[in-house]
């Protein structure tokens, strides 16, 4: 993507941006060294699968990023929360494998996810798909880029006919269908998800409440420069680096469809 100039050397959006691209895509590479090598696998707390895996990507994430940004706050999904985040004006929010299930599984919409946030909103964000060799980068007003090329959200201005991404009960939902929205595949990246709002692919993108900054940061800002919109079902803009990292249920889409997606979807996700 273009460079520009952020005023400060060595730490605005461009150079984060440039330090991100390059860090994700080793971190993919690490990744790729326990694809389907049936790496050790564990439950969290929460229920949700963790792999031997996700702990060295993390492990490579923070030495590469926090060496590079030794200001900047830390905030992985697995890394132990640091309060003193939120007194940091810059904050890494990363996901060292968004979408461990597809991974464990051998499927191929895995991705690591990366942003750096200011004052509760992301200013630059990568997210890249190992397996499908997708590189998509975003910074503060500079567009929205897959593979060196710009991406924007889809023109499709009606419910009848667009692409909805999101848990099979909503997609399948049948006054879902009779509205005229078309079902994807599953994708089980989150991140993955939402970056393909903002490249086009999908028309809107939908999570139940409950995602975590880590999964979202850096997607979120791909959609916002690809002329896109995510937010809560109200319309609220996400703000990250908060104490409670959990979101709402969320819809992701062009800015024109937004309303009548969510006249159709606002009672379904929650």
């Amino acid at each position: 993507m273009p460079e520009a100039d952020d005023g400060a050397p060595g730490g605005g959006p461009a150079e984060d941006l440039k330090l991100l691209e390059a860090a994700a895509r080793q971190a993919g590479a690490l990744a790729l060294e326990y694809f389907g090598r049936d790496p050790e696998t564990w439950l969290k707390g929460n229920r949700s699968p963790v792999s031997e895996a996700d702990l060295a990507v993390d492990l490579f994430l923070t030495d590469q990023l926090r060496s590079a940004r030794p200001d900047y706050g830390w905030l992985s999904e697995e890394t132990a929360d640091d309060p003193s985040r939120l007194d940091c004006a810059r904050v890494f929010i990363v996901d060292p494998i968004d979408g461990t299930r597809a991974f464990l599984a051998g499927g191929d919409e895995w991705t690591v996810s990366v942003a750096v946030v200011e004052d509760g909103r992301p200013i630059a964000g990568a997210v890249f798909c190992p397996r499908r060799d997708e590189m998509f980068v975003a910074r503060s007003g500079g567009g929205s880029w897959l593979n060196g090329n710009r991406v924007h959200v889809s023109e499709h201005a009606t419910v009848s006919g667009a692409t909805l991404s999101g848990p099979h009960s909503i997609v399948a939902n049948k006054d879902v269908l009779a509205a005229g929205f078309i079902g994807t595949g599953i994708l089980r990246s989150l991140a993955y998800r939402l970056t393909m709002v903002a490249a086009g692919r999908i028309d809107v993108g939908t999570a139940r409440g409950g995602p975590s900054d880590w999964d979202l940061a850096a997607a979120d800002l791909l959609v916002q420069e690809a002329g896109g919109k995510l937010t809560d079902l109200s319309g609220r803009s996400l703000i990250y680096n908060r104490a409670k990292t959990g979101h709402p249920a969320l819809i992701a889409t062009s800015s024109t469809l937004f309303e009548p997606a969510r006249a159709v979807l606002d009672r379904l996700i929650t």
